[in-house]
C-alpha cells in the first residue's frame, strides 16, 4: 500500500505535504472522478471485501471502483497517510420506497477534523446524492456545490444529510414521465451520529447487502463516476449522462437503454472499469438512482 500509487490511480499530481482544507479538497475531488461508485462484484460473481488490502488492490492496482465500505474505507487510510484526524462513523440511508431510514448502519463515512473544525467526507455515496467538497458539519446551513444544494440537520445527537435538488430536463421523450424528472424539491439522503466505528461494525451488514433478495444492491446493478460538469450513471442497462446546471436551476439528463453488448463497451470506455469476470446486469425494481 503505497500513497504515490494511489495518487497515480486517481491521476493525482498536487501536494500533499500539508493537510489542510484546500489539499483534502484537491484529493477527494480526484477521487470520486477516478474510482466509480459500483457494485459490479456482485453481478460477476465476486465477493466484497472490507479488508484495506483487498479494498486497495482491487480499487487502485486493479483499476476497480467500489461501494461506500470500500471508497471511504480505502480514503480513510489515506488521509490518516498524511496526517488528517480521521474517524470512520456509520450512516443509515434513506429509502424512498418505504418512506423511512433503514434500521442498519449500512452506509460508512468520515468525519475529518480540521483546524478546529469538523467536515463529513464521503466518497462512496455516487450518482447525484455524491457531494464534490468537504462539507462542514454545521445545522441548518445550506452548503452550495455544483451538483446542488446540501445541508445537515442536527436533532438531539442525530445528523441528517439532505439535498436540495435541481429541475431535471430529458430530451428523451420515452423517459418524459419517469421519476428522474423530480422538480425542486429537498431529497432525504441519509441519517448519522458520530459515534467512531470499526470496519467491523460493517462486515455482517456488507453479507446482508450482497445477499439478500432484498437488497438494492443485488437487485440492480450500479456503476457511476462524476465527471468534471456532472455524471455518468449505468444501472443495469440504463446508461444516464447528467450535466449539472446547464440552464438556470436545470440539470440535463440524458438517458438511453442499452444492449448487452453495449454494457460492456460501456463498462471499459465510459467508466474505465476492467472485470476480470462476465457481467450481468440486473435492474428489477423501478426506484431511481438518478
Amino acid at each position: 500500500m503505497n500513497i504515490t500509487e494511489y495518487f497515480t490511480r486517481i491521476s493525482y499530481n498536487g501536494s500533499y505535504k500539508n493537510p489542510d482544507l484546500e489539499t483534502l479538497t484537491a484529493i477527494f475531488q480526484h477521487h470520486i472522478r477516478a474510482v466509480p461508485f459500483e457494485n459490479l462484484s456482485i453481478h460477476c460473481g465476486e465477493t466484497i471485501e472490507l479488508d484495506l488490502e483487498p479494498v486497495y488492490d482491487k480499487i487502485v492496482r486493479k483499476k476497480r471502483g467500489g461501494w461506500c465500505m470500500e471508497n471511504n474505507h480505502l480514503l480513510y487510510w489515506v488521509l490518516k497517510t498524511l496526517g488528517y484526524d480521521t474517524t470512520i462513523i456509520g450512516a443509515k440511508v434513506y429509502s424512498p420506497e418505504e418512506n423511512a431510514y433503514n434500521h442498519h448502519i449500512d452506509h460508512l463515512l468520515l468525519k475529518v477534523l480540521l483546524d478546529g473544525k469538523a467536515y463529513i467526507v464521503d466518497g462512496g455515496f455516487g450518482t447525484v446524492y455524491q457531494m464534490w467538497q468537504p462539507m462542514e458539519l454545521i445545522s441548518g446551513k445550506d452548503q452550495p456545490q455544483v451538483p446542488g444544494i446540501f445541508r445537515f440537520m442536527e436533532d438531539n445527537g442525530i445528523w441528517y444529510f439532505e439535498k436540495i435538488k435541481r429541475k431535471q430536463y430529458n430530451p428523451n421523450q420515452s423517459f418524459s414521465n419517469s421519476n428522474n424528472l423530480e422538480k425542486n424539491a429537498c431529497k432525504k439522503v441519509y441519517l448519522f451520529t458520530l459515534e467512531p466505528r470499526e470496519i467491523e461494525d460493517f462486515r455482517p451488514r456488507s453479507v446482508y447487502l450482497q445477499t439478500s433478495p432484498d437488497s438494492l444492491f443485488v437487485t440492480k446493478s450500479i456503476c457511476s463516476l462524476q465527471t468534471t460538469d456532472g455524471l455518468w450513471a449505468l444501472v443495469g442497462w440504463k446508461l444516464t449522462k447528467v450535466k449539472y446546471n446547464y440552464k438556470e436551476n436545470m440539470d440535463l439528463v440524458e438517458t438511453t437503454t442499452l444492449t448487452d453488448e453495449e454494457v460492456e463497451k460501456t463498462v471499459k470506455d465510459k467508466f474505465r472499469v476492467m472485470l476480470d469476470h462476465k457481467f450481468i446486469p440486473v435492474n428489477s425494481t423501478r426506484s431511481s438512482m438518478v
